[in-house]
């Protein structure tokens, strides 16, 4: 089966995209992304230690001919912040895709639905490809769509927690309304949380704590990716309906009294 995900007219076949945060060590986030058979990583550009150019930083430790690299804003608090970050990393030549993320908030790391709005229109005019991190609000989701995002990436839950999908409902309507990718990001614990995701209609998911921090990144990468390729093969076939009332899976006529 030829199931393409396609993001400004870039295919991948991978719909599992990694993080590069929290691992113990390269070692470690190199394995897991060869075990995810992953084609996005993202990487958080302020968190680079850029200040000694003879020192290598974790953009040396990724092979760039194997992996398409997507700088996010992490870290940026304001609109201005971010937009300035999507433009440093284009002026580096890493990428003018940028994950875009306008977090203000210190403790429950949610994201900034207005900053995020006016950061989204600035840097689509000047011609970034803008995948936003964004609440489960479906009207903000429209919103990004109409100003030219590339997807739309509605949190699961919120970052790091492993609490995984929340607010079933919510992301349902956006995936429903959307006509770009959307990425479910943020909060997916499991192999199984992925799955519900992608079983939903989702176009992709992120996944950056839930491996990074398992006792075998690797085995969980690999596990995660198992997930969303079952939860994308279960949407393509259509899941039966749920109903209130048994079904007998054995024919009832004809039978032997």
């Amino acid at each position: 089966m030829d199931d393409k995900l396609v993001i400004a007219g870039k295919e991948f076949r991978c719909r599992l995209f990694l993080g590069t945060g929290k691992y113990r060590n390269y070692e470690e986030m190199n394995a897991a992304f060869e075990a995810a058979g992953a084609e996005i990583i993202t990487v958080a550009l302020r968190r680079l230690d850029l200040s000694d150019p003879s020192k290598k930083s974790l953009l040396d430790e990724i092979d760039w001919s194997r992996y398409t690299i997507l700088p996010n804003t992490a870290g940026c608090r304001t609109a201005d912040e971010a937009v300035r970050t999507a433009q440093l990393a284009r002026a580096m030549g890493l990428s003018n895709w940028v994950k875009l993320e306008v977090i203000p908030d210190s403790v429950y790391l949610l994201p900034d639905p207005i900053g995020t709005l006016e950061a989204a229109k600035r840097l689509v005019d000047e011609g970034f490809v803008v995948l936003p991190y964004i609440n489960d609000d479906p009207v903000l989701a429209k919103r990004l769509e109409e100003v030219g995002c590339a997807t739309v990436m509605p949190l699961a839950s919120p970052i790091g927690s492993g609490q995984g999908m929340v607010n079933f409902e919510q992301v349902k309507i956006i995936i429903e309304q959307a006509r770009v990718p959307v990425v479910v990001d943020a909060g997916l614990g499991a192999p199984s949380d992925a799955s519900l995701a992608m079983e939903m209609g989702a176009s992709a998911c992120l996944v950056n704590t839930a491996v990074a921090l398992a006792r075998n990144p690797a085995m969980m990468a690999e596990a995660m990716r198992m997930g969303v390729d079952a939860g994308r093969k279960s949407y393509l076939a259509g899941r039966i309906p749920k109903k209130a009332y048994a079904s007998a899976s054995s024919p009832t006529e004809g039978v032997v009294r």
